[in-house]
């Protein structure tokens, strides 16, 4: 995985950057959470929906980061939807690798396998190489950004990035533990962006996830082993004491996020990542949106997070803006 960043690699914006957000979408087939993973059997049903939430986007002013991962990149319809947006600067698009769909199909498909840091080097660059070069080619865009499927980072990804010309990663999802289940441990990753490698040729930017209560600076902590008694987290989310709040709608609520939202401009984040899935724009795609009232609830969450970002003096960003505002020197 990509190490612990050493002290002073933290990234620094110009001057008048402030604190931005952006809205990162894991653009992604549609597939069964609940059991094994599958070379094939997914959909893509949800693809007319992107449309919509594009227009969406554009009303509240946001430019989407799409990353796409092997089946919507070679969607046609995906392409015809959200090639004009990227060609005219109303929405990004970056990479998103779901080992077990994109070719070259050389590993068993399993669990352990799912987390593409886990594959042998020579074969995650060349499943990497072969999404970068379709989006490329489907989408007329070079795509700059990286998120790992699962959040599977390995020790050879940094190197593969850097050698593909992406400039961005965004795969680290801060203050959650992955290596039970094979994946990468980020519970002790900063929730800053930083950069990866000495030379500033990787920028990271960490899914925002913060501790809300009066023990959250013993999160990092105290999360570990409250995640060993299911009953206790709750119980001290509902006593003030420690929550855990990733800025997704997808299991978070409007208030929560509210509460992390505050937490992450006191601490002087001057970027939020969030995010959500694509097939959550249509019901039954994923545990987080099971009918259409679900639906309803995850658009209402996108506008009121962003008109309290307004509020609180966040203003939407993008990659561009990220790339222009970052210091190098």
């Amino acid at each position: 995985m990509l190490d612990t960043p050493a002290a002073g690699s933290r990234a620094m914006f110009r001057e008048g950057f402030g604190q931005r957000a952006i809205l990162t979408v894991d653009t992604e087939e549609e597939f069964d959470w609940e059991k094994p993973f599958s070379a094939d059997g997914h959909g893509l049903d949800h693809i007319p929906r992107l449309a919509k939430f594009q227009q969406f986007c554009e009303g509240l002013g946001v430019v989407p980061l799409y990353l796409v991962d092997w089946p919507i990149a070679e969607s046609p319809m995906a392409v015809e939807i959200l090639r004009e947006p990227i060609a005219a600067g109303r929405a990004e698009i970056g990479i998103q690798l779901h080992p077990w769909v994109n070719p070259p199909h050389d590993e068993e498909v399993n669990a352990h396998n799912s987390f593409a840091g886990n594959l042998p080097a020579t074969l995650e660059e060349d499943k990497l190489l072969r999404l970068r070069d379709a989006i490329a080619k489907n989408f007329g865009a070079s795509p700059q950004v990286y998120r790992a499927g699962r959040y599977g980072l390995g020790p050879n990804t940094g190197a593969i990035l850097k050698r593909a010309g992406v400039a961005i990663d965004t795969s680290v999802r801060a203050n959650f533990d992955y290596s039970p289940g094979g994946g990468a441990d980020y519970s002790r990753h900063p929730l800053h962006p930083y950069w990866v490698d000495e030379d500033r040729q990787l920028l990271e930017l960490p899914l925002t996830t913060v501790y809300w209560g009066m023990l959250r600076r013993q999160g990092g902590l105290l999360n570990p082993v409250l995640g060993n008694l299911p009953k206790l987290p709750g119980l001290f989310a509902k006593l003030g004491l420690l929550e855990r709040i990733p800025l997704t709608p997808e299991g978070v609520s409007i208030d929560e996020a509210i509460r992390g939202i505050d937490m992450a401009i006191d601490d002087q984040l001057p970027l939020l990542v969030l995010s959500f899935h694509s097939p959550s724009l249509v019901p039954g795609n994923t545990p987080y949106v099971r009918s259409e009232e679900d639906l309803d609830d995850l658009y209402d969450w996108w506008r009121r997070i962003y008109g309290y970002l307004e509020l609180r003096g966040v203003k939407p960003t993008s990659i561009r803006e990220i790339m222009q505002s970052v210091v190098t020197g």
